[in-house]
């Protein structure tokens, strides 16, 4: 199975009052950030089975704007062990139910997202270290217990390869 962990993108700064917090939606560079994400997993030709999501309003917004730049067309489904405050048993659970799908996108939160996906990578059982930063995607092929980490990118590193993209096709003007 492939599983591609997603971090909610950028959605400001936190809010003291826990429920207000929970409604917290992404900010305008969140926004941005999840059509960098979206469009490159769409060039890599990732497709997914399904689309699981916190249920936080930040997840979904995320996990709604990357799938709609992949294009994917499945309805969205929302776990709460993907939630912050979610364990690892709970996450193990979740993918005992999907099991059977070929590839899965989740969306969820540090730092226990970046636990999670450090866990399923880590030979020892212990938790290995990658740092998932707001709107990072990784990709994590499973086989039996153990899952070995493919590449990770940021949406930093997309919008510096965009923008170096189109400073090459730009025309050049020649100077008389």
């Amino acid at each position: 199975m492939f599983i591609y962990f997603l971090r909610h993108a950028s959605a400001g700064q936190r809010l003291s009052n826990a429920r207000k917090d929970e409604r917290r939606g992404l900010d305008k560079d969140g926004i941005e950030q999840c059509g960098y994400i979206g469009r490159a997993l769409a060039a890599l030709g990732v497709q997914v089975d399904v689309i699981v999501s916190s249920p936080l309003k930040r997840s979904t917004q995320t996990a709604a704007l990357v799938g709609n730049e992949m294009g994917h067309e499945g309805k969205l489904v929302l776990e709460s062990a993907l939630r912050p405050e979610a364990t690892f048993s709970d996450f193990q659970k979740l993918l005992t139910k999907y099991a059977r799908q070929e590839s899965i996108l989740l969306v969820g939160h540090n730092p226990n997202l970046r636990e999670f996906l450090g866990r399923v990578i880590s030979s020892s059982g212990c938790e290995a270290t990658v740092e998932l930063k707001k709107g990072a995607v990784a990709k994590v092929e499973t086989r039996r217990s153990s899952g070995s980490l493919s590449w990770c990118i940021t949406p930093r590193i997309l919008r510096t390869v965009h923008a170096a993209a189109a400073e090459s096709v730009r025309p050049k003007t020649s100077r008389k």
